[in-house]
């Protein structure tokens, strides 16, 4: 699996190729790149050698878990959209994503607000539950935080 990570970044890496290399890489898609058979990241490693990542979009992959997410400490945008995501959100905190403004997370599996506490120890501006199941619970919005 972790081999099929790797191709997915390497793809994703050649369409940034035209841009200066001396530039650091500040935004990786690789939606749809990858279907995840056991619902889970690649090893941190591979993900931590582009420090200065900014927008980070890994939707409709079939992510179940977000544990071992990697120290990404420039990330503002993460796009995790269209995946099985449930709970494992304290992952994200501690990666310590302090740079962290918005979080997509539509149409994933969140069911209750539990799920999202650990949400509150980041300084997020935007969070979009589009089409998750915790949107069905009455007056949901001003209790997520």
């Amino acid at each position: 699996m972790d081999e099929t990570w790797e191709k997915a970044v390497e793809a994703a890496l050649a369409v940034h190729a035209d841009s200066s290399s001396a530039e650091p890489l500040r935004s990786l898609t690789l939606d749809g790149a990858v279907k995840c058979l056991h619902g889970r990241l690649p090893p941190p490693a591979l993900f931590e050698k582009f420090p200065a990542l900014e927008h980070l979009s890994i939707a409709n992959v079939r992510l179940a878990s977000l544990e071992g997410f990697p120290r990404l400490p420039a990330l503002q945008r993460f796009i995790l959209s269209d995946n099985r995501i449930a709970g494992g959100l304290e992952f994200l905190v501690e990666a310590g994503l302090d740079a962290l403004r918005d979080l997509d997370l539509s149409n994933n599996r969140i069911q209750s607000l539990d799920d999202l506490a650990p949400l509150a120890r980041l300084r997020l501006v935007s969070l979009n539950l589009y089409e998750c199941p915790v949107t069905k619970i009455k007056d949901y919005r001003p209790r997520v935080f």
